[in-house]
């Protein structure tokens, strides 16, 4: 049994180690595209080391040559303390390039990847987005992306450095004294002994920390964005129950991070360096017996083997940042990686919507197989209709809109826009075509105007005339900023009628062939209930519209009504002649018109 499981920790340890070294190459691939800044950085590296090694050396000349002798003149002193002098000044400026320089290449990196990352979390299909957090899409655009820096600007030139810098020092004791350096030998592979412990026995700390910092970000990202239910409901103090749950959770994996690295990353290097000085003590004390012994050698191997343990000591802290980057890496990567479906025309063909004539053909759709949304729905609007989705919630109907615009495709049946299907066609000319306003509009930071054109390069009389249009000029100009008005985030400055007038004026400005009115159901005053009105009649003129209705009462004059349930239209008609036939419309058309006399 006990065979038995040191076999499977063997194997996770194993496939760590397998897992890390893919990921350090992948990692290393992205360094290589900056191969000329870490090729300067490297150049600075050699000579800063080369000016650390040399000090040493000039201290265990003036031992040997003039202060053991009682050789005191100023001529060679003054050259020995300006080579000394120098050797410092030249370490320090040719380290701070080095730095500038592999920062540099780190920031380039980093900003390589994380534009990767950012194209890869908005690039697909919107399945992903509906079972993803946002929380953990920020977390891996950004808290993971930043702890690649380190690596590219820190842990690189730390191993490099640090390893050319022993190396240099290993090759300094055998020039001074092959025979006392041969003692001093086992300090290398004990050094790289603990670095190759940490790095396995931190795996599955650091992972950890990740994770839980991780679940952390998520968690408090929608927590702010719900903070009016959260105040609504009083939840306050059990939200903040879970998020000290989840403190403690993160603060008992950074505990575990702690107690490792207090236990490897400093003490015990500091216990290497101690037997590495009993171990010179007793060899030149032995050596002492037998024949005399140079103190300049003495000095000049003390001050080396102080310094050969100042690069153990830094690439055992670098290793806390690689271990870091290795897992950071991971993560950025398996989103990169991950496959998700996301439908493409191969050779989309050429020209946009021009009529507006929509066809599904017995449609059926679902976002879990087991739960089927839409079944056999068959349906046509022609060219310039306006027709309107009724129905129980979870009957469907805006998963018609989001078929329509291709955020999903059907799991059978066919859908097509002027007689062409439409997969044909291309996804930028089917979004441009085809205007959807949400439900619940959405604002991004930033102004009115802003809003309206996103990052389109439209001219500001443009954004002015579409919301002249839709009205909403009426509504800015009691605004002292107008156009410029700031909207804050998710456009809290703005009342909820205002929202949906910015959202209908953004739709205007692109013009588009198709509307799609997914029908909001706050409540908003009289005024502006007019407003919308008065704009959705304009917005419908010559193009085919689809209203996703919840307000029944302002359907009534659409050219056609489809009356879903359980993902089947049942009823299609008229206001008048699905009234007059008493079946699921009239019996909803009662009840809200009930309703709205029973609420006021």
């Amino acid at each position: 049994m006990d065979g038995g499981k040191r076999d499977a920790a063997d194997e996770r340890v194993e496939y760590g180690v397998r897992r890390a070294r893919r990921v350090g190459r992948r990692l290393l691939r992205y360094a290589g595209r900056e191969w000329r800044l870490f090729l300067v950085g490297f150049a600075f590296l050699f000579l800063a080391t080369a000016g650390n090694v040399l000090g040493p050396a000039l201290i265990r000349r003036f031992i040997d040559r003039h202060l053991v002798p009682g050789d005191f003149a100023p001529k060679p002193l003054l050259l020995l303390a300006a080579a000394y002098l120098l050797s410092l000044v030249f370490t320090a400026v040719f380290q701070f390039l080095q730095y500038v320089a592999f920062g540099k290449a780190a920031q380039r990196i980093v900003l390589r990847i994380r534009m990767d990352v950012y194209r890869r979390a908005t690039g697909f299909a919107m399945a992903f987005y509906d079972r993803v957090p946002s929380g953990w899409l920020v977390s891996r655009v950004t808290n993971d992306t930043e702890a690649l820096k380190e690596l590219y600007a820190t842990v690189i030139a730390a191993f490099v450095q640090n390893g050319v810098f022993l190396l240099g020092v290993t090759g300094a004791l055998f020039i001074l004294d092959p025979r006392s350096a041969l003692w001093l030998v086992w300090v290398l592979p004990a050094a790289f002994g603990l670095m190759v412990a940490y790095r396995r026995l931190s795996d599955g700390v650091v992972r950890a920390v990740r994770k839980t910092l991780s679940a952390l970000s998520g968690f408090l990202g929608e927590a702010l964005a719900g903070m009016r239910v959260i105040q609504a409901y009083r939840q306050e103090g059990r939200f903040q129950a879970r998020f000290e749950a989840l403190t403690a959770t993160a603060y008992g994996a950074q505990l575990r991070r702690i107690r490792l690295n207090a236990l490897l990353v400093r003490p015990a290097v500091d216990v290497l360096y101690l037997l590495a000085l009993v171990v010179l003590v007793d060899v030149f004390g032995l050596r002492s017996l037998t024949g005399a012994v140079s103190l300049g050698v003495l000095v000049a191997f003390i001050a080396y083997v102080d310094r050969m343990f100042e690069p153990v000591n830094e690439m055992m802290f670098s290793l806390t940042f690689l271990q870091g980057a290795l897992v950071a890496g991971e993560r950025v990567f398996g989103l990169l990686d991950h496959e998700e479906p996301f439908f493409k025309p191969e050779r989309p063909a050429p020209g946009g919507i021009r009529e507006g004539r929509i066809e599904f053909r017995d449609v059926s759709f679902a976002y879990d197989p087991a739960h089927p949304v839409l079944d056999g729905v068959t349906f046509t609007v022609e060219p310039g209709q306006t027709v309107a989705l009724v129905g129980p919630t979870g009957a469907g109907k805006s998963t018609i809109a989001g078929l329509i615009l291709r955020f999903y495709r059907p799991t059978a049946g066919e859908i097509r826009i002027d007689g062409r299907p439409l997969d044909d066609y291309d996804e930028a000319v089917l979004r441009r075509d085809v205007g959807y306003v949400l439900q619940e509009p959405f604002l991004f930071g930033g102004d009115v105007a802003f809003n309206i054109r996103l990052y389109d390069d439209v001219p500001e009389e443009a954004v002015a005339q579409a919301a002249a249009f839709v009205g909403l000029d009426r509504r800015l100009a009691r605004l002292p900023e107008g156009l410029r008005t700031p909207v804050m985030e998710r456009g809290a400055a703005l009342s909820a009628g205002e929202r949906q007038l910015v959202a209908f004026a953004r739709v205007m400005l692109r013009n588009p062939k198709i509307l799609i009115l997914d029908e909001a159901t706050a409540s908003v005053d009289s005024e502006t209930e007019a407003l919308i009105e008065e704009a959705l009649a304009r917005m419908r003129r010559d193009r085919t519209t689809i209203i996703i209705a919840h307000r029944l009462s302002t359907i009534q004059k659409a050219d056609r009504i489809f009356v879903l349930s359980r993902g089947r239209i049942v009823e299609a008609g008229t206001h008048e002649t699905l009234m007059a036939k008493g079946g699921l419309y009239a019996t909803m058309v009662r009840l809200q018109t009930e309703g709205e006399a029973d609420f006021g």
